[in-house]
């Protein structure tokens, strides 16, 4: 089956907000032995979304859009795919009471141009929608399918999920792909392209490599008519990768770091605390994306200055010797909000994000700080010069030295 992704809205066109739908998709569909060939996107203008519909009606046998379905005047993918079809829209009677009803519980008066939401024509069935005022649509019509799914990402993965999938799955025939990703830290692209040459001309399974913000991730991926074969297609390939690159691998599938990191600590006993200065908070944010991370993570102190550093406790006589921008400094917040917060184990970030040089160093400069009772662990890099990367990579490289820092200690 060959499918194509619409994403209809004009604030995608305009880099208002990012297209994550599309993403979110593409990955759902090839376990379903379902070839996704294109992905468009297009504005909200009746005679560009006509186009790009009639396109990809003549070509695929699964069309699914997202956005327009909204109550406004240019949200236009149901008159769309009716006017694709030739089929009228008429309003349903049973649709029509659900979405006031839907606004009577919120003490709400439903204004009269959602009543389209509530349209239906011959060759759909409605989708419900219990986070949304918008239902989708499910269309069949001559051998292919249209599913319509609303904008915002949790009503179109909460309908992707109930409504869909379920469907799809019963009608999934032949070989899925399944996949398995090795994600990786401390080797660069290309140095894994040299690795894994034997490997990545091979059909069936398949290897690839993609440069990631977390790292470089190793996808397998084998055809099969079932998960059992194949994982056993991809398990001797994934064990003769494993003794190659073992020490670099931190995650498979959908870990995170901040995520195997706080498994590593709650298993050890241990406590962390951070103190950041270049990053600005973003560490101590992304350790705690973790839930339950209280019982491991103290706290995070953000010394944006030179005077909060003193005011913390790092000695001026440090600062004006080598500068904040250092290794040495790095090292001294690290002890720092390791002592002041009670934990185990402390880090710390100090850099320049720009877009100035600081104290005479180049932008893009990071130092960064692992400490315990025992022992240290500082490093210290160059990063993209572009003050968002500088912040995203400093916070990425902090969680990766801890974790080399954690499984020392082993």
């Amino acid at each position: 089956m060959k499918a194509e992704i619409l994403s209809i809205g004009t604030e995608l066109l305009m880099g208002e907000i990012v297209d994550t739908n599309s993403s979110y998709l593409s990955a759902q569909l090839p376990p379903l032995g379902i070839d996704l060939y294109w992905i468009s996107t297009v504005g909200d203008n009746a005679e560009r979304l006509g186009e790009v519909l009639a396109r990809a009606w003549s070509r695929s046998h699964l069309i699914i859009t997202t956005g327009g379905l909204g109550p406004t005047k240019d949200d236009l993918t149901r008159e769309s795919i009716a006017q694709l079809l030739r089929e009228e829209m008429v309003v349903d009677a049973a649709l029509e009471e659900r979405l006031r009803a839907g606004f009577t519980r919120r003490g709400l008066t439903m204004p009269s141009s959602n009543l389209k939401q509530a349209s239906l024509i011959p060759s759909t069935q409605s989708l419900p929608n219990p986070r949304g005022t918008a239902p989708g649509w499910w269309v069949e019509k001559e051998g292919r399918i249209i599913v319509a799914l609303p904008g915002p990402p949790p009503e179109m993965r909460g309908m992707w999920q109930e409504e869909v999938l379920p469907r799809l799955q019963q009608r999934s025939t032949g070989e899925m792909l399944f996949s398995r990703t090795l994600k990786t830290a401390g080797l660069m692209e290309a140095t894994l392209d040299e690795m894994l040459t034997p490997w990545l001309s091979a059909a069936n399974p398949t290897v690839a490599i993609y440069a990631k913000e977390d790292g470089v991730h190793v996808r397998l991926a084998a055809k099969a008519r079932s998960q059992e074969e194949a994982q056993a297609a991809i398990t001797p390939l994934e064990e003769k990768i494993r003794s190659l690159i073992e020490d670099y691998i931190w995650g498979v599938d959908d870990d995170s770091l901040e995520k195997r990191i706080g498994a590593l600590l709650l298993e050890r006993g241990l406590t962390l605390a951070t103190m950041e200065s270049c990053t600005g908070g973003l560490l101590a944010d992304t350790i705690t994306n973790v839930p339950g991370s209280s019982n491991f993570f103290r706290g995070g102190l953000v010394s944006y200055t030179n005077q909060t550093k003193m005011a913390l406790g790092i000695e001026p006589e440090l600062l004006s010797r080598y500068g904040a921008v250092s290794p040495e400094v790095a090292e001294a917040m690290a002890a720092t909000c390791r002592q002041r917060l009670g934990a185990d184990i402390g880090v710390s970030t100090t850099g320049v994000a720009g877009p100035d040089l600081l104290e005479g160093k180049p932008v893009g400069t990071v130092h960064i700080g692992v400490v315990d009772g025992h022992k240290k662990h500082i490093t210290s890099h160059r990063f993209q010069p572009n003050r968002l990367s500088v912040k995203r990579r400093g916070a990425l490289t902090a969680l990766v030295q801890l974790r080399r820092f954690l499984l020392s200690q082993l």
